[in-house]
């Protein structure tokens, strides 16, 4: 199995007080965190890649633990997540395809109440290259309120060699959510969905 060899970790954090409504009793804060690993299959054809999820699992544990951290470190104030991944020119979309489990499950396993499946994005990019990552609701994909997105990316990365994974976590709705449907307070928690 290949080594995990890491360059660099971003966090980023951002609080939203109004969007042009009346400033919120609380901020809606979002954050994101980025890896930079070296891409073990750059450069050429793998057949047999699944492995690498494994080898990437104690990392996604790691990002999501410094996540919630940055969240102020209680997983029960965690209410929305993603995931994603851009790979560099020299790797294939579905090298990103390989943090679906351990981005995932990191987080699920972190969080209290994570029934609903983990939003995901990938794309193949040069250095600076963005990535709206989806978030939804940790325990029901069906509230509207949590459906969110955060833009990511890093100046330098990902180098050709190189493929960025990143988490993504929120503490509540978007700030004026006022497009119906399935509120939080209303989810059962029995199928990830309602």
């Amino acid at each position: 199995m290949p080594e995990i060899k890491l360059r660099k970790m971003i966090v980023s954090v951002e609080e939203t007080f109004h969007e042009g409504g009346p400033v919120a009793d609380s901020p809606l804060r979002k954050a994101a965190i980025l890896a930079v690993i070296e891409n073990p299959y750059a450069g050429r054809y793998e057949e047999d890649i699944a492995g690498f999820m494994d080898d990437l699992k104690p990392l996604g544990v790691e990002m999501a633990n410094k996540l919630i951290e940055a969240l102020g470190g209680k997983a029960e104030d965690i209410k929305g997540y993603g995931k994603g991944a851009i790979v560099g020119e020299a790797g294939e979309i579905e090298h990103g395809a390989l943090w679906h489990v351990p981005g995932g499950y990191s987080m699920r396993e972190s969080i209290a109440e994570s029934m609903a499946i983990v939003p995901s994005t990938k794309k193949v990019g040069a250095p600076g290259t963005r990535l709206d990552i989806p978030l939804t609701h940790t325990n029901a994909s069906y509230v509207r309120s949590h459906f969110d997105s955060m833009e990511v990316g890093v100046n330098d990365a990902p180098r050709a060699n190189e493929m960025i994974v990143a988490l993504t976590m929120s503490t509540g709705a978007r700030v004026h959510n006022r497009a119906g449907g399935l509120a939080a307070e209303e989810v059962k928690g029995e199928d990830g969905l309602r």
